[in-house]
């Protein structure tokens, strides 16, 4: 028997186009699926087909870690908040975009129905993605202490700008005197890093790249370095205090707890058609080939 997860948030446009008949595919074939609980609710008002005694989880505790995907609809967000419920738990994400392109959700909604077979016949790609993680200093638990994107810290409560003394395997860096600092994967480069002068990495890279958030010294460049390093950070702030932010997950600190940043023990997988590279969604994501005038 295949058992397949449903997961998905509010999104700006509609499923009910998408989602009768992708569960009707799902009963046709007797594929059995759970939704995350939230979701549900979201589907019963796009279908009317009668979802009352569908099973449901909540969260990575209760999720059928059996499921041999996890559906995400939404966008590249939701699929952020889709790996705190598989987790470690090496279930592929099948990334249905609901709305524009995405770097991670780049099945198309209005091509779903016709990739399904492939997917269920093994005809697919799964792309690994690195993970970093995060502990503090005083050993207090992060909860989901884990990012695919990036990790960031920034100011809080102050319009100063904050010092981020960086140490790599224990070496001295640099004071990076900015608004933040942005740890980020290969995965992580075309978001938060690349807005502020990052380079995009291909995911495939065994690297992590350390981005400063609008940084006194024009000197201070973004580096790129090796993802078995092992990362300290020490803040300070006239404020005492700052945020972590974990991909969209945040948490205020004060400046007493330091951060050790590494490579996560698991990483997450991401399925992708047969057809489809990297670079096809870089050009049509960046408008590479758009300008006509040369």
């Amino acid at each position: 028997m295949i058992k397949v997860a449903l997961f998905g948030q509010k999104t700006s446009t509609s499923l009910v186009d998408i989602i009768s008949p992708f569960l009707n595919y799902l009963h046709d074939n007797e594929i059995v699926y759970c939704v995350e609980k939230k979701f549900l609710e979201i589907l019963k008002e796009s279908t009317d087909l009668n979802l009352e005694k569908v099973e449901t989880y909540t969260s990575y505790e209760d999720l059928d870690k059996s499921v041999k995907f996890l559906f995400s609809f939404g966008g590249d967000g939701t699929i952020l908040s889709a790996t705190t419920i598989v987790k470690d738990t090496m279930i592929p994400i099948i990334g249905v975009n609901t709305g524009r392109l995405g770097f991670l959700a780049t099945i198309n909604k209005s091509v779903l129905l016709e990739q399904l077979d492939s997917f269920f016949s093994g005809d697919y790609n799964i792309i690994p993605r690195t993970l970093l993680t995060v502990k503090r200093s005083d050993g207090v638990e992060i909860e989901n202490n884990f990012a695919i994107n990036e990790v960031t810290v920034v100011r809080r409560e102050t319009t100063s700008m904050i010092t981020v003394d960086t140490y790599l395997d224990n070496e001295f860096l640099n004071s990076f005197w900015s608004d933040g600092l942005i740890i980020s994967t290969p995965t992580g480069s075309t978001g938060y890093s690349l807005s502020c002068g990052g380079p995009i990495v291909h995911p495939s890279n065994q690297n992590f790249i350390i981005t400063p958030v609008a940084p006194h010294n024009l000197n201070v460049r973004p580096l790129v370095v090796s993802e078995d390093a092992k990362i300290d950070l020490k803040i300070r702030s006239r404020a005492n205090e700052y945020f972590l932010s974990l991909d969209s997950r945040n948490f205020p600190l004060t400046t007493d707890v330091e951060l050790t940043i590494e490579k996560a023990d698991f990483k997450i997988l991401i399925v992708e058609a047969v057809d489809a590279t990297y670079f096809t969604t870089l050009r049509e994501k960046m408008l590479w080939g758009s300008d006509k005038r040369n």
